[in-house]
């Protein structure tokens, strides 16, 4: 145990929390090799408050923890003495049908939402990639993660309408409220979105729902080249339709554009039939079964829970630069002898995921900032979602962006 803890003991912080809810970190608490002292789980927010004025007073470098799923996300922690776990707090608070809005306590789980909040025809419209690993609301909102139907209802930033937090020196602090239409005091919820854990931690949230849709149905298309994705996701956004998701799945030269329609079966129904004719100019087209989207697989972009990927990249870019992304990120990965990334990602917003293997790190860290060279000129970013902790000492995990164009965060 380092100095910075020598005068903190483990019956210190179970005195806070209890016996039971505090421990000795091990080597699963490790966040990109460093690993903490302790491990806190408070079970309300009087707890966490004291928790956090202790470690505070005593100068303890802090990390709050929901399900994990995003941990190693960004660069590695300087120093690391106590995690501050929100597994206990994990209790809807408030759900109002009606209203649709719900209050919840950040340490519960998002499928567990999302099953609870299904008993009332309604979804907190978010499907993040990290919810099939157990991520946390929480978590999810410290992230700022979002998955494919961000085209349809936007981010979790975009559906927050009130918050509780816990600064670093314990002060609880909160903003926003339970109505949708509210304007009260700063917008604490969209400044912690996205934060990580830096400002604090996130302890209770509101957020607007949406109705459960009736129907669903997904066409795709198959893309014999790069230029044909690109025209294929324009022909969809400049249509009358209105689409929950556009996801591109690309690897091996070839991929597949899907189109999720959403609403009451005949409406649903209908657009479909309007999609497939807009995509036919551009490779076969078919509507697919159930079964073959959930052959898709859950959406697990490069760097997620389980994805296997040794370098996983984030870049964000101008929706009609999509060819011009494939390209760079094609080329880039052949001229350095890396096998084929896999690539996948959100269409029609400007997002693709994009998985590098094979080569060695230099090669990997040489596409790396080649594509951000190129993307940051033309209004994006590239941010590092996960890589070996070699490769994060030599590339700086958020990059840079211009001015002016979305933040890595977005």
């Amino acid at each position: 145990m380092d100095t910075r803890t020598n005068n903190v003991s483990l019956g210190d912080l179970q005195g806070i929390v209890g016996e039971a809810n505090a421990r000795e970190a091990n080597g699963s608490d490790e966040i990109d090799g460093v690993r903490p002292s302790f491990v806190a789980e408070p079970g309300s927010v009087e707890e966490l408050s004291a928790l956090m004025r202790f470690a505070n007073d005593e100068g303890l470098a802090v990390a709050p923890r929901g399900g994990g799923t995003s941990s190693s996300l960004g660069n590695p922690p300087r120093e690391l003495d106590l995690i501050v776990s929100t597994a206990r707090m994990n209790e809807v608070i408030e759900h109002v049908p009606g209203d649709q809005v719900v209050r919840v306590q950040t340490g519960i789980r998002f499928q567990d939402l999302q099953e609870r909040l299904a008993g009332s025809d309604q979804m907190l419209g978010v499907d993040p990639p990290e919810r099939a690993a157990g991520a946390t609301v929480g978590g999810i909102v410290a992230a700022n993660s979002s998955g494919p139907r961000r085209h349809r209802y936007g981010t979790i930033r975009d559906l927050i309408i009130g918050v509780t937090v816990v600064l670093p020196d314990g002060t609880v602090a909160k903003a926003g409220g339970k109505v949708v239409k509210n304007v009260a005091g700063y917008d604490l919820g969209k400044l912690f979105t996205g934060s990580l854990g830096t400002l604090g931690v996130i302890a209770t949230a509101n957020f607007r729902l949406h109705p459960r849709p009736e129907a669903a149905r997904t066409v795709a298309v198959e893309l014999g080249d790069s230029a044909a994705a690109g025209q294929a996701a324009q022909a969809i956004m400049h249509s009358q339709l209105v689409p929950s998701a556009v996801e591109l799945h690309w690897g091996e030269g070839h991929g597949l554009l899907t189109v999720l329609l959403e609403g009451i079966t005949p409406a649903a129904e209908a657009q479909a039939e309007e999609a497939e004719f807009l995509l036919k100019g551009f490779g076969e087209t078919r509507t697919l079964s159930d079964e073959e989207v959930d052959d898709l697989g859950p959406y697990a972009p490069p760097g997620s829970p389980g994805s296997g990927e040794e370098v996983a990249l984030k870049i964000a870019f101008p929706p009609a630069e999509l060819t011009g992304v494939l390209d760079s990120t094609l080329g880039a990965c052949s001229r350095r002898g890396l096998d084929a990334p896999r690539i996948t990602g959100q269409a029609g917003i400007g997002v693709l995921y994009v998985g590098l293997s094979g080569g060695d790190e230099d090669a990997r860290v040489s596409v790396t900032e080649e594509l951000r060279e190129i993307w940051v000129r033309r209004g994006g970013s590239v941010v590092v979602r996960g890589a070996p902790l070699s490769f994060k000492r030599r590339v700086e995990t958020w990059g840079r962006w211009a001015p002016g164009s979305s933040s890595p965060a977005a």
